[in-house]
């Protein structure tokens, strides 16, 4: 018997690769058109990645905080603000290392996640170390200078504060600093002179006196603004320190130190507070 005799494969292609080859091409344009409609923002996420190597140690550290804007990735949203954040957790550790709470042999450690009254208190405790020292510093130059006796100096967590009495600088009824004042501001501006990056306030205060009708000025509001505002001038005008960071303001009778009821408590409350802010406190 005879053999039949082979049927030879179709030329070309199988039919279905040409359908294959369709589909597949449709595809990469859809993903090359997913691709084109999204966007990699290279700066943002250098940001991003700082800021976390910042704050929580997960990467080698030499980045900087995000001041402003939102970290977007990966569905985290909303973290504004994040170097007050930073900064309250840097102030936390210096407190923590105070209290023998934080490991000096390993600072790369994570530490525990911080409360909002932890670092308030922080903030609070190191503001509180910066016044001090602050403080301390003033007191020695005005020493130096012998003037001591006329100047009282105290501190909190946010300035330092240079009290000096209304008889000294002004004339009774008067908003304009008196002749003799004159070398005791100069010395006060010297002083000041080595905080040209800190914020400066001047407070005028009075006592509970109304001003008499003879006089300018309606109510004690006005007088010690008027006051404040004189010494202001001075410090703007002969010291280093810019115009902007210096500001004023008026308290009257409402902020006192001593008893109105006496003659000595009312000298007290008369009174110009130089306040000389801190750099947690200066921005």
């Amino acid at each position: 018997m005879a053999k039949k005799k082979q049927e030879e494969a179709p030329k070309g292609s199988p039919a279905w690769m040409a359908t294959f080859s369709d589909l597949m091409n449709l595809l990469l344009c859809f993903f090359v058109l997913l691709f084109s409609m999204s966007t990699v923002d290279a700066e943002k996420f250098e940001m991003i990645i700082s800021s976390f190597q910042s704050s929580f140690s997960i990467l080698p550290a030499g980045g900087s905080s995000i001041g402003e804007g939102e970290l977007i990735s990966s569905g985290i949203s909303a973290l504004e603000m994040f170097d007050v954040y930073f900064n309250a957790s840097s102030a936390y550790q210096d407190a923590s290392q105070n209290t023998g709470d934080y490991d000096e042999s390993n600072p790369n450690e994570p530490t525990e996640e911080i409360t909002e009254e932890q670092a308030e208190e922080a903030m609070t405790q190191a503001g509180l170390k910066e016044s001090e020292q602050m403080a301390q510093q003033i007191g020695e130059m005005l020493d130096s200078m012998g003037v001591t006796d006329q100047i009282e100096v105290n501190f909190t967590e946010n300035y330092v504060m240079i009290n000096l009495n209304g008889a000294m600088l002004f004339d009774a009824g008067e908003v304009s600093v008196r002749e003799e004042a004159i070398p005791l501001l100069k010395k006060i501006c010297v002083v000041i002179n080595n905080y040209t990056g800190n914020l400066i306030e001047v407070e005028g205060h009075s006592d509970n006196v109304p001003p008499s009708s003879g006089e300018l000025y309606a109510t004690n509001d006005e007088f010690s603004m008027y006051r404040a505002l004189n010494v202001a001038n001075y410090i703007r005008e002969n010291s280093d320190i810019g115009a902007d960071h210096v500001k004023s303001s008026g308290r009257g009778e409402y902020a006192p130190i001593a008893d109105n009821s006496t003659s000595e408590g009312r000298a007290k409350n008369r009174r110009v507070e130089i306040k000389i802010y801190n750099s947690l406190n200066s921005n």
